[in-house]
């Protein structure tokens, strides 16, 4: 073991071994703080060295979903089911050796199914080619973690993305975080710290190196939460739960599994039998909050067959980058119908906040084609 691979063990000793109160979350907050810096010393020496053969994976499609499970739990099966693609399927370990994409049809939209190795323990230290297909996960749109009923520990799963970097059904928090060349550093915030009270931000901040700048915090942050933006390098993504096999399961050990995986719903599916894929094929498709956007070219009714599909929270700005032509450039206005807009035929701009089924046209400046969109 590396010396420092021993750092990082003994620290996550201390943390572990050390009782979390209101006396020790400095002394704790601390420790990760030291505990992130060196992770991620880890992370940049492991790339240096060239980190092992990576996984090329093109996207494509209107989003990307991973499958994220332990081997042998049925993943490659799952993804033969929803999709055309043929990943071999057997029941022994490690089966799937490279990443197998997939295609699956959902309410007008394309989403990509990736089927993943599995993980296994120390996948985020680089066990079982563990650092290549996280960094595939963390290129995606949303996770569907798949367990079976002899592999059912869902927590070591999401410890293993957390170690990546990976924050699971979480928004980033609400801290900027500014960095100057001289005056010191100093800490301010909108609303009351509870966590980060007595210099606790600019301890943690140090540990990092940032000693001159601004943290403004306009939320009641954690310690975990400061130290993932000042890491800089988390990504968080949405995930849903399905347990594959589920006819091996009586009613009584579903509910306790249910229990065991909260807040997670899971869905209960058999992959090999095709039970509860349609349920299983919609809750993808609403977790990754879908809208669908119909053109409707001046004068002519609205296409209903071939809407644009964009995801919740997408702008006009974002229409007109899927749309053909030169529309980001020519653009004058956009009349909308439907819940996004006050009216009907109300007339936006750019940073309009579209809604699920509206209809949109598309005008562009005087001496253009105008164009529906």
């Amino acid at each position: 073991m590396s010396a420092l691979e021993e750092q990082i063990t003994a620290i996550e000793d201390e943390i572990r071994n050390t009782q979390y109160n209101k006396a020790t979350q400095g002394h704790i907050g601390r420790l990760r703080a030291k505990l992130a810096v060196l992770r991620l010393e880890r992370e940049t020496r492991a790339k240096g060295k060239g980190g092992g053969q990576g996984y090329a994976v093109r996207k494509s499609g209107h989003a990307t979903v991973g499958l994220v499970g332990y081997p042998s739990v049925g993943k490659s099966t799952l993804l033969n089911r929803l999709t055309a693609a043929e990943s071999e399927t057997g029941a022994y370990d490690f089966t799937t050796v490279s990443i197998i994409p997939g295609m699956l049809r959902w309410g007008g939209a394309s989403i990509q199914i990736l089927d993943m190795p599995g993980l296994v323990p120390g996948a985020s230290r680089g066990r079982g080619r563990g650092r290549e297909v996280l960094a595939v996960v963390r290129s995606v749109d949303l996770i569907l973690f798949l367990i079976d009923p002899e592999h059912t520990n869902l927590r070591a799963l999401a410890a293993e993305l957390e170690g990546a970097g990976v924050r699971i059904n979480q928004r980033p928090p609400r801290i900027v975080v500014q960095k100057v060349d001289r005056g010191g550093l100093t800490v301010s915030s909108t609303v009351r710290l509870t966590h980060l009270a007595g210099g606790l931000a600019s301890q943690i901040a140090r540990e990092f190196g940032l000693h001159n700048g601004s943290i403004v915090f306009r939320e009641d942050a954690t310690a975990d939460q400061l130290i993932d933006v000042l890491a800089g390098n988390r990504v968080y993504l949405p995930a849903i739960l399905a347990v594959n096999k589920a006819e091996l399961l009586t009613p009584s050990e579903r509910t306790r599994l249910a229990a065991e995986v909260r807040p997670f719903e899971p869905t209960f599916v058999s992959a090999r039998n095709g039970v509860a894929l349609d349920t299983l094929v919609d809750h993808i498709g609403a977790a990754l909050r879908f809208i669908r956007v119909y053109v409707k070219p001046p004068g002519q009714p609205a296409d209903r067959d071939e809407p644009v599909i964009l995801r919740s929270g997408a702008t006009v700005s974002s229409l007109l980058e899927r749309l053909p032509g030169d529309l980001g450039r020519t653009f004058k206005a956009a009349q909308v119908w439907g819940k996004s807009a006050r009216f009907p035929g109300q007339t936006v701009g750019r940073d309009h906040v579209l809604s699920d089924e509206d209809v949109v046209t598309v005008l562009v400046a005087r001496g253009s084609a105008r164009v529906a969109a």
